[in-house]
């Protein structure tokens, strides 16, 4: 996952197997998650923030040819042997404007300090007509202001509003305790997509009860 400070790469290794199949129903819904919003196509699609690549095979099903875009060189030595990739900051991705048919961002949006830039990149990149994919943790309820240790009873504080960086989080044994975290609250998140020329398609929520993923596909203008 792309961070300005490749903040992955001394987790590389560790993050790879944590989202390998074995990661078991959580990987599952992601991908069941991004094969809906995103839709069969041809064409290039481009991962922002690939990582180690493991959101490949869902879009190839698909019909598209997967590209893969991160910061962390650490991550892309896992990625290359699974999709075609670029170390770029995925704030200023290394493609020309009006270009790339569809583009994915699968869980970064915690990751990178501005998250609307990432959506504007995508938005110059993307060509009259391409598909854009959002998937990531719930806004609403994933972040260092939800405690999730008495499920099904999840508890969320004032901290929502709260977009500083920081490695609070109620797992310690999960992805934040390590790399931290930015919050991007959902009116924030939708307002970027339609700053950057995106018309809203389709939304899901994936989860038991209370959701933990959010997405969302859009279409460029």
């Amino acid at each position: 996952m792309g961070t300005t400070t490749a903040a992955y790469d001394a987790h590389a290794d560790w993050y790879n197997d944590f989202m390998s199949p074995a990661a078991g129903d959580y990987l599952r819904r992601v991908h069941n998650t991004l094969t809906d919003l995103l839709g069969p196509g041809d064409g290039s699609c481009l991962d922002v923030g690939c990582g180690t690549g493991a959101h490949v095979p869902p879009v190839a099903d698909l019909g598209w040819t997967p590209l893969g875009v991160d910061l962390s060189a650490g991550q892309l030595r896992h990625a290359m042997h699974r999709l075609p990739v670029a170390v770029a900051d995925a704030a200023r991705l290394p493609f020309a404007d009006n270009t790339l048919p569809a583009a994915v961002c699968v869980l970064i949006s915690t990751d990178v300090p501005d998250y609307g830039a990432v959506i504007a990149e995508v938005g110059r990149v993307l060509r009259p007509g391409g598909r854009f994919v959002h998937l990531g943790v719930h806004p609403c309820f994933v972040g260092a202001f939800a405690d999730w240790s008495d499920r099904p009873r999840v508890v969320v504080d004032e901290r929502y509003t709260d977009r500083s960086h920081t490695y609070d989080t109620w797992n310690p044994h999960g992805v934040r305790a390590r790399v931290g975290g930015w919050q991007i609250p959902l009116a924030d998140l939708l307002n970027a997509a339609t700053t950057a020329g995106l018309r809203l398609d389709r939304v899901a929520e994936s989860g038991t009860g209370i959701p933990d993923l959010f997405g969302f596909a859009a279409v460029k203008a």
